[in-house]
């Protein structure tokens, strides 16, 4: 799934999105994530990259500095802004690949349930988009989705790269194609050196410093 595809089919899963916390078997994993992800983001002013509903947006802010919250696609964003927050949240439609300037520069970023998302091809894109608006040495704080027999959708299919995608029924009766990488540890930590990298049940969680931006 290109980034046009996956803005639109979450544009269109905006509404049901936030179900998929309520699965009874992943409480247990959440709540620990639900006070990792903050604390380690505790007095930063972050840059938080595929915001979506704001889910983690609200759970970041009360103890972060600043939250800039951003994402593509319109109506999770609106469900975000709906929601209420300290005043230390702005929200912004950016392009993860192509971070502008206009942002700010930022001691901290985050990103839940996005690495699956990016093609494996375009990850070191991304990784730079990210860098460029970070300060060296900012925490930075990705998590994710493991693949787990019985809970997680089945993949249907595998392209040339490796990327792996799954065929997603939405209540409007559609069903949709959708890039969904489970990378493993060995994997996290060949594309984040130095990462502190720990496996929970149902979802991987990565930590590191950022190098700051990259010398042209």
């Amino acid at each position: 799934m290109e980034s046009a595809e996956l803005v639109s089919y979450y544009r269109r899963r905006a509404r049901e999105y936030e179900a998929i916390y309520a699965k009874p078997e992943r409480q247990a994993d959440l709540a620990l994530l639900g006070k990792l992800i903050p604390d380690a983001l505790r007095g930063r002013r972050v840059l938080e990259i595929a915001c979506g509903t704001g889910y983690w947006t609200s759970r970041i802010a009360p103890l972060a500095a600043s939250v800039v919250a951003v994402d593509l696609a319109e109506e999770p964003m609106r469900i975000a802004q709906s929601k209420r927050y300290p005043g230390n949240v702005r929200f912004a439609s950016a392009d993860a690949y192509a971070l502008d300037a206009s942002l700010g520069r930022f001691d901290g970023a985050y990103a839940g349930f996005w690495w699956s998302h990016v093609p494996r091809s375009r990850i070191a894109a991304f990784l730079d988009s990210l860098h460029e608006r970070l300060l060296p040495g900012a925490p930075v704080v990705f998590m994710d989705n493991r693949y787990v027999e019985g809970s997680s959708t089945p993949i249907a299919e595998t392209d040339a790269e490796g990327n792996t995608y799954q065929r997603r029924r939405l209540v409007d009766g559609s069903e949709n194609r959708v890039l969904k990488n489970f990378p493993d540890e060995r994997e996290l930590r060949e594309r984040l050196p130095g990462a502190q990298v720990r496996l929970l049940e149902y979802y991987w969680l990565a930590r590191y410093e950022a190098p700051g931006p990259r010398v042209r």
